[in-house]
């Protein structure tokens, strides 16, 4: 079981499994500017603790995706997105969610491999 929080601590949420062989980076427009690293998982493994008062979300483009961050601390927490694959197809009913790995409690997420998306040309 992982666990994590926001800056703040208002959005808590465990992750039933075990951290990725190696996070993901994504170079579309919003998440570069943003600056997470991504560690992904099937959306029954997430579970927000109590009920965040400061969880906001943001949508854009096709509003597909949901990306949360808590309007108290500005933290990005997690996105629940379809389940993309690389080139950009999706069967139209998966989805995915991506952790901001730099939540993690007892993690430093700046010493793990990390994976390159080139969202900037696929999406």
């Amino acid at each position: 079981m992982l666990r994590g929080r926001c800056h703040c601590g208002d959005t808590v949420f465990e992750i039933d499994g075990e951290l990725p062989q190696a996070l993901t980076r994504c170079t579309c427009s919003f998440c570069s500017k943003r600056g997470q690293l991504y560690a992904y998982y099937e959306p029954g493994q997430l579970r927000i603790v109590g009920v965040p008062s400061h969880d906001s979300i943001y949508r854009w483009n096709t509003g597909l995706v949901a990306h949360h961050f808590c309007a108290a601390c500005g933290c990005g927490t997690y996105t629940d997105s379809p389940a993309f694959e690389i080139g950009g197809g999706w069967d139209g009913v998966s989805r995915r969610i991506g952790i901001n790995a730099r939540l993690f409690d007892d993690f430093d997420a700046a010493e793990a491999p990390v994976t390159v998306i080139d969202g900037k040309n696929l999406w």
